[in-house]
């Protein structure tokens, strides 16, 4: 996404971020990899640090098999509340089971707490959190042949915008690639037979180059990885599940501090495998797609899907019609709204009928 809005791209629909409801908490060197629904899915009980099976307040219903935002939303929530577990989650327990069911259906979860967190899931619980797992905003592209708003770019899969709304459903993603991973390909291959050859600007490559190998040149600077921690800490804090107006306005401007000193960044060794160099040049593109979120966020003022700001938690029914346009314009990063063609009467139908 970054480097398509660099390229001159348009963004859609930033705001939209979804968070799956069971990442790994703890330790902190695995934290954020994911802890599979079928966990939940073959009975596994959430529980907060009182021993509460606290889904009954927020879908008592449908429990641990409720939707992905509605659980992420209770973990969060419990945590906020002060019922969290030691390490700001919840306990997803499934030790109610008997040891060879549990490693015959969860046989990578089994292994993978065992090897990294030193928990054995079959005798005591797992200490989960919600993490970002998916954007349904991205490059905008047109439905027919995915090409951006570029000459000559083409998306599709979680880079482009527009197939899931504001949430999506699981499972989606592979039929997404499948669809529009076909349609980009076609209409990339056509557009590649007639562009003819392309110039490449060799003082861009040059300045590229320069931008690239900058971190090694500078005797002294920022830790890409103190920079990269403190934007996680931001985005967390200020345009997490739950939002509002005040906390979007001071992710904003945290951002912008944390651009200014990105801008200073020292890395040490060589070029050979380095970490930190990576980060270095990945931290640019996390700082542009977090700008994109948090202003975009700031502009819906609505809940909708995976958007939640708790100072407006209703529908507006102008914003079913619009869709936030996020572009470059020189520096700094431009923000639009434009209106939502009108569905074709086929798909139209399809959907009143299914109402």
């Amino acid at each position: 996404m970054a480097l398509a809005y660099d390229a001159g791209a348009e963004l859609m629909d930033m705001e939209f971020v979804q968070f799956h409801p069971t990442g790994m908490v703890w330790p902190p060197g695995v934290q954020g990899i994911l802890v599979t629904e079928a966990v939940r899915g073959e009975g596994g009980v959430l529980r907060n640090k009182n021993g509460e099976r606290f889904m009954e307040r927020y879908d008592p219903d449908k429990m641990e098999l409720s939707t992905r935002d509605v659980v992420a939303r209770a973990i969060y929530t419990e945590a906020k509340e002060g019922r969290g577990t030691e390490h700001g989650g919840a306990y997803l327990d499934i030790s109610h089971k008997p040891g060879d069911y549990v490693k015959r259906k969860l046989p990578s979860m089994y292994h993978q707490f065992r090897e990294l967190a030193d928990v054995d899931i079959t005798k005591g619980p797992m200490e989960v959190g919600p993490t970002c797992h998916y954007m349904m905003g991205g490059i905008r592209v047109d439905a027919e042949t995915a090409a951006a708003t570029v000459p000559g770019l083409f998306a599709s899969g979680e880079a482009a915008a527009g197939l899931h709304g504001a949430n999506r459903l699981g499972g989606n993603s592979l039929s997404d690639l499948l669809v529009f991973g076909r349609r980009a390909g076609l209409a990339a291959a056509e557009n590649a037979a007639s562009a003819g050859s392309v110039n490449i600007d060799a003082q861009q490559v040059d300045e590229a180059s320069h931008e690239m190998l900058g971190p090694f040149a500078r005797g002294e600077g920022e830790s890409p990885y103190r920079i990269h921690e403190e934007l996680q800490n931001a985005m967390q804090n200020y345009v997490g599940i739950f939002r509002n107006e005040e906390d979007l306005g001071k992710g904003l401007s945290e951002l912008q501090v944390l651009k200014e000193r990105a801008s200073r960044l020292r890395v040490e060794g060589s070029r050979l495998f380095n970490p930190g160099w990576h980060l270095a040049r990945d931290l640019k593109s996390m700082l542009t797609v977090s700008e994109a979120v948090a202003l975009s966020a700031e502009k819906r003022r609505e809940s909708r899907g995976a958007h939640s700001r708790i100072d407006y938690p209703n529908y507006d029914e102008s914003w079913s019609k619009q869709n936030n346009i996020v572009a470059r314009a020189g520096a700094t990063m431009s923000l639009s709204q434009r209106p939502i063609s009108e569905m074709p009467p086929e798909l139209k139908q399809i959907v009143d009928e299914g109402k």
